[in-house]
């Protein structure tokens, strides 16, 4: 689904090194709020959506929260989403709504070694299971929930780059696989990360120097700029003149 289809939607980590990459956290930060806010969505420099997130870690495990809601004067669409991750950074489970303009829900949970999505549409309609032979371990990337990708950012940092004297160190355009699974359209997919190096970005009419990485799959590239603290402040998906930016 690109982006540009975003006014008709339809019914349907390791993240425990996030105290290490995401700031000089002592033990007693686990079980903090990591980061929140919002992001705003703007396809050809118009903002067309916002959605609003929220990543809680604790002694338990990690929440990744996220609402998406389309800006006035834009056909209505709202979705809510919440990822529980174990401490490992595994899925425990996923939960989608569709809120509008229709009614939906989808859940992603392991079931043995594989993992089961249940899909609830309309009343009417009769709910629906998918397996998909995929490890726990798994990112999820789903449409409009943006949040994601800093997760993702966050495994890779924890995979592929060090930390020496308080200082994150990664290797440049140097390729990490990842397996992702995208519940929205109920398929998996391959991707890869790299690392870009310092760049200068313009953001909100700033210009500052921030980590650029680079994320590739078979449904597009995504440049995206995270800061000092390893928080995402922009991402470009140049194929389709769209960018999301932190307010």
């Amino acid at each position: 689904m690109t982006f540009s289809s975003i006014l008709r939607v339809g019914t349907i980590g390791i993240l425990l090194p996030m105290a290490l990459w995401a700031g000089d956290k002592d033990k007693k930060d686990v079980g903090q709020m990591v980061d929140s806010g919002s992001l705003g969505v703007f396809i050809n420099g118009h903002r067309i959506a916002t959605e609003t997130f929220s990543i809680q870690q604790s002694p338990s495990g990690s929440l990744i929260s996220s609402q998406f809601k389309t800006e006035e004067g834009v056909d209505k669409a709202a979705q809510t989403s919440d990822l529980q991750l174990t401490p490992g950074g595994d899925i425990r489970k996923y939960e989608w709504k569709e809120l509008s303009p229709g009614k939906a829900q989808a859940t992603v949970a392991p079931s043995n070694d594989y993992l089961m999505e249940h899909i609830t549409g309309a009343p009417s309609e009769k709910p629906e299971e998918q397996p998909f032979l995929l490890p726990a371990s798994t990112s999820i990337l789903d449409d409009y929930v943006f949040i994601h990708r800093e997760v993702l950012i966050w495994r890779y940092l924890a995979t592929t780059c060090k930390r020496e004297k308080g200082v994150v160190q990664c290797p440049a355009n140097q390729k990490t696989q990842f397996g992702a699974m995208n519940p929205h359209q109920r398929t998996s997919l391959p991707l890869s990360v790299e690392f870009a190096g310092r760049d200068k970005v313009s953001i909100r009419g700033a210009e500052k120097e921030m980590n650029k990485f680079l994320l590739k799959s078979e449904g597009g590239d995504w440049a995206m700029w995270l800061d000092d603290q390893f928080k995402l402040q922009r991402i470009l998906i140049a194929s389709e003149n769209t960018e999301i930016v932190r307010d």
